[in-house]
């Protein structure tokens, strides 16, 4: 069994609306649905958090591996959008049936690189440990406080 530690990230809320307020060690923020889904935007809605992590994380392993190449990248910019998919529209998934959810992800990125870094870093994108973690099985536990 893993041994528990103190919750990293924290989350309250209450069943008057959506808004949440997180706590995330040291740094605050909030979510919240937008209004056409019935919440009041106060906040970035999860999936937005969601796509937040991946792109973070996604830009972070992109520079890292730049910087420790000396490779000139200047800037690099990732867009993402979430959205519900009929699975049978989905060529390389191994789901065929219902719907999935897919993630579309641009990457730019600033800087007088070569052809060969460019896609070096393309394939690097994917590495990141957000990627890899929602590309793999993951195990949720679930207990009652």
């Amino acid at each position: 069994m893993a041994e528990q530690t103190e919750p990293h990230v924290i989350v309250r809320g209450t069943a008057a609306d959506f808004s949440q307020k997180i706590e995330i060690g040291a740094h605050r923020i909030s979510a919240d649905e937008p209004v056409s889904f019935g919440g009041a935007d106060t906040g970035s809605s999860p999936y937005d958090l969601l796509l937040a992590a991946l792109g973070a994380c996604t830009s972070m392993t992109i520079g890292l591996y730049a910087r420790k190449r000396g490779w000139p990248v200047e800037k690099i910019t990732v867009s993402l959008h979430h959205s519900k998919i009929h699975a049978q529209d989905c060529e390389d998934c191994e789901t065929k049936e219902g719907r999935i959810d897919r993630i579309e992800m641009e990457i730019h990125l600033d800087g007088a690189l070569t052809d060969d870094q460019r896609a070096k870093l393309m394939e690097i994108a994917g590495k990141c440990p957000v990627h890899q973690t929602l590309t793999s099985e993951i195990n949720i536990k679930t207990r009652a406080a």
